[in-house]
């Protein structure tokens, strides 16, 4: 594979891109805005969201789309979910003819209920062997310094998922591949749900052993979900699952976590999405699809759902934690 085109100039985008770049492969990003991607081609620096950053020469950057995706043997969709068919609809007239497309987006889309890579099948007209999605304990800002990390491509196709596995391996970035794109998706769109209430209740002072309950019972209704959906439950306990999800709810650099720490803090959805200064947290919106998903299933996720109560319906953070707490006893692994 040596020209990917990466669409979307966020923090994970660009990182990505820098990946990309580093294991030696050509790309360019684009950049809704011309003047992130001059500022890009000036001076190697993504100045908005990797300040300090430089990316590698081999990493061009452009504002039109056809320039970008011209020649391009993989398209990296690096858009928020809730925005990726609307982005998707525009450029799907000039997606290069069997490229493989790459969602990097977490998340299920409100009404339709739908995955990232069904709403790319749909989109794009294209059969699920040609999406693959990125999934793991991706915080942007630890990659794009060099520290180490694994991920997981997931893709029905095998080998695309190879092709993209040696495309983006560096010293700094191992990936994994697996077929069970459903898990691997729906770790990454949960994971940001369970975030929000792991830093509710880091706001309202909770510890550790408090924050570590929440991972572990919400990795359980995630595992529901994805059982009902057919993904391998073995998914679940990997780095698309377990993984994504210790980093997401534990670490300062997740956009979900802090936004829920502000909501336990006592901050309203709208004073916390000021302070986020235009950063996206996925889970806010995913919180009511993945409840309405759940629902529709007859899938128990009272996290989930207590999190779509905070966000979306002003239930007090104090109250969810009493709410949790006092549900009925019961075995485990009922």
């Amino acid at each position: 594979m040596e020209r990917v085109a990466v669409l979307g100039a966020g923090s994970w985008g660009t990182t990505f891109a820098k990946v990309l770049a580093d294991a030696g492969t050509d790309v360019v990003l684009w950049a809704r805005r011309p003047e992130v991607a001059d500022a890009i081609d000036g001076s190697r620096v993504n100045a908005d969201y990797l300040p300090g950053v430089v990316l590698p020469e081999n990493l061009s950057a452009t504002s039109d789309a056809g320039k970008a995706l011209a020649g391009a043997q993989a398209v990296v969709l690096a858009v928020p979910s809730q925005t990726l068919r609307g982005n998707l609809t525009a450029w799907r007239d000039r997606l290069p003819a069997d490229a493989t497309l790459v969602s990097l987006a977490k998340g299920v889309e409100l009404g339709t209920l739908k995955r990232m890579s069904e709403v790319i099948r749909e989109v794009a007209s294209v059969p699920e062997d040609r999406v693959a999605v990125v999934s793991g304990p991706n915080l942007a800002k630890e990659i794009a310094a060099g520290q180490p990390t694994a991920t997981v491509i997931a893709c029905t196709d095998h080998d695309r998922a190879v092709d993209l596995q040696h495309a983006c391996s560096t010293p700094y970035f191992r990936p994994y591949t697996n077929v069970d794109v459903v898990g691997c998706e729906l770790g990454g769109a949960c994971k940001n749900v369970i975030a929000l209430a792991c830093g509710m209740a880091a706001g309202l002072g909770f510890g550790d052993n408090t924050v570590a309950s929440i991972i572990t019972r919400g990795l359980a209704e995630t595992a529901r979900l994805g059982e009902e959906l057919g993904a391998d439950p073995l998914t679940f306990a990997g780095l698309a699952g377990l993984g994504d999800l210790v980093a997401t709810c534990a670490s300062p650099l997740s956009r979900n976590r802090t936004f829920g720490e502000r909501l336990g803090r006592g901050d309203t959805l709208a004073q916390a999405q000021e302070a986020a200064h235009g950063q996206v947290a996925e889970g806010v919106k995913s919180c009511s699809s993945i409840r309405e998903l759940a629902e529709r299933l007859g899938v128990d996720m009272p996290i989930t759902e207590g999190v779509h109560r905070v966000c979306h319906e002003g239930l007090d953070p104090r109250v969810l934690t009493a709410a949790l707490l006092g549900r009925e006893r019961k075995a485990e692994r009922e």
